[in-house]
């Protein structure tokens, strides 16, 4: 009897949280469904009369299986969002962690480690370290036995936010458990080394950084110069270096930073003193317009019409924007906020309607001051990776008559919306990311699910892993420019 008791308790116990999560998985896609419909710039053009009944069919499937199934809300989510076959209309996990030193305010974690009293030293893995995005601080985790890696002004990362741990095995390797900003800080366990003596950490497969000395000029060298033995197989290590005296080749593997521009400056007369430039933008996936300005200047040669983005005037996207100026979430300070209240005024303007931005949207003739003689020709090397700003920046690239595009396959076609944000869905557990605005090209000139061609093709198969930082790519796109 008291095993019936017991059984039926559990029961009781299991069925309404059960029925529970069930309502709040149902919540969570009612309600995704609803913000695409009302907020996403696409929609109407990508449901119609003959799309509508098979997304309507595929929404109530969804529904359907959410409610027998639970945990498939997060499959399901993303299902439907995915139909719209636009990668800027995407959904995630949006991860928690138990940790006593969490911000409230996200998912990092913070160490309580004052970063400002840490010295490299040649003895210990403890010290500072330079990477392509900022200074890393590693220092001895006693209470934990390992080391943690943090950030002391990383992109993408807060100050004093945990980037990875290490922890010493058997073989003289290190266990890491890698907190990646673009997977929203979901811990990844993987294997890093040291190698050159000490000199650098490499996270296999991810990245590197380099211990950093007196020197500082020796240790940028170091972190141009530096092959990984450990690579990710992409093109994601920014390099400039001169190939011959007649070609200079720069890869610039994302816009997400400064990277690129502080690149083409510090070798602006090494550039400009050569003929040929090869730019390899491979798997760069995009980021900001303005972290390739360097770049759009150096290979400028014409003017021509950018056709700028309108913003959809929605309530909810009206509402983001006021929160954001109450929040004091706006970047760039004084000129960011004004930007965004005349963004604001406009959009109420125009509830319903799609709008461009009353002092920086609407498009117009693009010229800069200077033709430089050389570069004359410029050879870019695009992929699949290619999307977003990467291919904005190639939209503006095709207008220079110094430019030829070189690859194998289009670019991936993301582009015709943009101006993606997130927005965090009831339950907490999963975020959309959609954009607010699409391009003035439409709809003579789509991107989407098209790419980018490129103007000359390579021979050569896909390089899978780049054991070195040229393969047969960038020396088929160097004998091209070179021969005569």
């Amino acid at each position: 009897m008291k095993f019936k008791l017991y059984y039926l308790a559990i029961i009781l116990f299991i069925a309404p949280n059960v029925y529970a999560k069930k309502t709040e998985q149902i919540k969570d896609f009612n309600y995704l469904v609803k913000w695409i419909e009302n907020n996403y710039p696409g929609y109407d053009v990508k449901v119609t009369k003959k799309t509508k009944t098979e997304l309507k069919e595929l929404e109530n499937n969804l529904r359907k299986k959410i409610s027998e199934y639970p945990d498939s809300c997060g499959v399901c989510l993303r299902r439907y969002a995915s139909w719209f076959k636009d990668n800027h209309l995407r959904v995630s996990n949006i991860f928690s962690k138990a940790n006593n030193n969490k911000n409230e305010n996200s998912n990092i974690i913070i160490s309580n480690t004052n970063i400002s009293d840490i010295r490299s030293s040649k003895k210990s893995i403890e010290g500072i370290w330079l990477g392509f995005r900022g200074d890393v601080a590693i220092v001895k985790n006693r209470e934990a036995n390992r080391w943690d890696g943090i950030s002391v002004n990383y992109h993408g990362y807060k100050p004093n936010q945990i980037m990875f741990t290490l922890t010493k095995q058997d073989d003289g390797l290190f266990r890491c458990r890698h907190y990646k900003s673009y997977m929203n800080y979901k811990p990844v366990d993987e294997t890093a080394s040291f190698e050159l003596n000490g000199k650098i950490i490499e996270i296999h497969g991810d990245s590197y950084l380099v211990r950093k000395s007196d020197n500082q000029q020796a240790d940028k060298a170091l972190q141009y110069s530096y092959c990984s033995k450990h690579p990710n197989g992409n093109n994601t290590f920014p390099v400039a270096i001169a190939l011959t005296d007649n070609t200079f080749y720069l890869r610039a593997p994302g816009f997400g930073s400064e990277t690129t521009n502080r690149l083409v400056k510090q070798h602006w007369n090494e550039i400009t003193s050569r003929p040929n430039l090869i730019i390899d933008i491979r798997y760069n996936g995009g980021g900001q317009d303005k972290y390739y300005h360097s770049l759009s200047e150096l290979i400028y040669t014409d003017s021509y019409n950018s056709h700028g983005v309108e913003w959809y005037a929605t309530k909810d996207n009206i509402k983001l924007f006021e929160d954001a100026l109450k929040n004091n979430e706006i970047r760039n300070g004084e000129d960011g906020k004004r930007w965004t209240r005349a963004l604001i005024k406009v959009l109420k303007e125009n509830r319903g309607a799609f709008v461009k931005h009353p002092e920086t949207g609407r498009g117009g003739v693009v010229k800069y001051d200077t033709v430089y003689p050389y570069p004359s020709k410029v050879g870019i090397i695009i992929n699949e990776g290619n999307a977003s700003a990467a291919e904005q920046f190639l939209l503006a690239s095709k207008h220079s008559s110094k430019v030829t595009l070189f690859g194998n396959k289009n670019s991936a076609g993301v582009l015709d919306y943009s101006n993606a944000v997130p927005i965090e869905l009831p339950s907490g557990n999963y975020k959309l990311t959609y954009p607010m605005t699409r391009s003035c090209r439409l709809p003579e000139y789509p991107i989407d699910n098209i790419g980018i061609k490129p103007d000359v093709n390579i021979p050569f198969n896909k390089t899978e892993q780049l054991y070195d930082r040229l393969d047969e790519w960038v020396y088929f796109v160097k004998s091209y420019l070179e021969v005569k």
